[in-house]
């Protein structure tokens, strides 16, 4: 068995895999010994990777290089089955890595948008097993926290489920503002970086990605595993 652990800027993911097949998908808002402990108890696993966007809790280290054989923290220097054009990097966040991963796993021959959304909006351009680099955005809490906390007036927007357009309160003016800017960012970059490309695919994944996907006016794949599958598959790469 294999254990992938995802620690985001929010959250963090734990998942188990038989081989490529994935068994199990928890989020956890705060990860902990005991937490950890609890999915590694009633299983056998031979192998896990970790990916932290954040400094690694030494707890975790200890914990799973003390009970399996074989432990992978992913970075820039981990074995990829792709080429990275990045110009540093040592900078590159390993989610960002494994996401092109997981890309790359599906669709090794193609070119390739995947876009992120969660606390931070990501674009990674991946083209015939090149990594040719991305770009990062501020995701849609990120911008309505933002607006509160840089104006003196402006309240802290918390639900955006529903919002006229344009807003009719201060309230709706802040989430369609928020909201209507992601949107016309994102169709604008797949208009962009699809132009005169024919194998071209959007996969769209993160927190926030089944919200917009309703809303994006181009055919994207909506993976919000694609983190997940990309770790799983970099472990298995490196663990052979």
């Amino acid at each position: 068995m294999n254990l992938i652990v995802d620690i985001g800027n929010t959250s963090t993911k734990l998942a188990v895999f038989n081989g490529r097949e994935k068994l199990s998908v928890s989020r956890i808002n705060e990860l902990n010994c005991k937490e950890l402990e609890k999915e590694l108890s009633g299983i056998r696993v031979k192998s896990a990777i970790v990916s932290s966007v954040k400094k690694l809790p030494p707890f975790i280290s200890d914990l799973l290089f003390a009970n399996i054989p074989f432990v992978h923290v992913l970075s820039h220097k981990s074995k990829l089955p792709f080429k990275i054009e990045y110009e540093t990097p040592e900078t590159l966040g390993p989610d960002r890595i494994a996401a092109v991963a997981g890309a790359f796993s599906l669709f090794p021959g193609s070119e390739i948008l995947i876009i992120d959304a969660g606390t931070a909006i990501t674009y990674e351009f991946l083209s015939s097993g090149i990594y040719k680099g991305g770009n990062i955005s501020p995701g849609i809490n990120m911008r309505f926290k933002a607006l509160n906390k840089f104006t003196e007036k402006l309240p802290l927007v918390s639900t955006y489920d529903t919002y006229t357009f344009p807003g009719v309160n201060t309230i709706e003016a802040i989430t369609a503002g928020v909201i209507t800017g992601v949107t016309y960012e994102i169709n604008e970059y797949i208009r962009t970086f699809k132009k005169n490309k024919t194998d071209f695919k959007v996969l769209l994944a993160g927190g926030d990605s089944e919200f917009l996907k309703g809303k994006i006016n181009h055919q994207t794949t909506y993976m919000p595993d694609i983190v997940i599958d990309g770790l799983n598959y970099i472990l298995e790469y490196n663990a052979t």
